[in-house]
């Protein structure tokens, strides 16, 4: 059963787990905290598939009729 949503997640939105460095220059371009950031837990199917750990950041992209979009989640733990 989970194994079929998380295929289908897989084809409608790119997960990409951010190295530190890209974390640190993601929160100096947005003048933003890490832990500022919209959250994101840890059991999210997407994020256990990444193998993210709580204090890591993840770029989402997502693209609609109006253009592509990248959002960013502060990995916590729940």
């Amino acid at each position: 059963m989970y194994g079929d949503l998380l295929d289908s997640l897989k084809l409608l939105l790119e997960h990409k787990l951010l190295s530190d460095s890209e974390a640190e220059e993601i929160s100096k371009k947005y003048n933003t905290p890490l832990n500022k950031f919209p959250k994101i837990s840890n059991k999210d199917p997407q994020i256990k598939e990444l193998g993210a750990i709580p204090r890591q950041l993840v770029a989402i992209k997502r693209e609609d009729p109006t253009g592509k979009y990248i959002y960013y989640r502060y990995v916590i733990e729940s």
